[in-house]
């Protein structure tokens, strides 16, 4: 029966000289190891805002088992907004989008598309959109440009993404409104 009684956290915290957390565990506590211990770590950037923060994606490889702050990032130092630290839970929630949702104009319901579809359907806007609106000159001086598309970068894209963005739209399709949140 004592062997029993000493078994119970509780008794062993009363009768022993130590009452801290080491003689309140159990056995299966102490058997307990943190989900990320055998986990591999990639660095990642936080996808909300453009502050771009540091985040750590512990995977096993084949899932991902929890993000957190980057202790090395100089611009979070490990920290993340609430937004971020709910970033496992925009990557795994059973409810989440996995493919691309189509409403048609005046339409009611939406459809599912595949992404090669949907991907098409855009160039074709994009490149319609430029050509009736393309203007090539203005009060007699070339300008060969369009105002009717517009592209603003992501957070998550790095200056020289943006750079390359940039050349792409205003080079390849004459697109002036061009800008980005980048700050990393």
């Amino acid at each position: 029966m004592k062997h029993l009684l000493q078994r119970w956290p509780f008794l062993r915290q009363l009768t022993g000289a130590r009452a801290d957390g080491e003689a309140a565990m159990t056995s299966h506590t102490r058997a307990l190891r943190p989900r990320t211990a055998d986990a591999q770590i990639a660095r990642s950037v936080c996808p909300f805002c453009a502050v771009g923060c540091g985040q750590r994606v512990h995977h096993d490889g084949q899932r991902i088992l929890a993000i957190d702050g980057d202790p090395e990032s100089p611009i979070n130092q490990g920290t993340l907004c609430p937004k971020g630290s709910a970033s496992h839970q925009l990557l795994t929630h059973d409810r989440r989008l996995t493919r691309v949702r189509y409403r048609r104009p005046g339409g009611r319901d939406w459809e599912d598309l595949p992404l090669d579809r949907a991907m098409d359907m855009i160039a074709d806007r994009i490149w319609d959109s430029r050509a009736r609106n393309w203007v090539d000159e203005r009060d007699g001086e070339p300008v060969r440009h369009t105002t009717a598309v517009a592209h603003l970068g992501g957070a998550t894209l790095d200056n020289e993404e943006n750079y390359l963005l940039k050349k792409l739209l205003t080079a390849g399709l004459g697109v002036v409104n061009v800008s980005n949140q980048a700050r990393i």
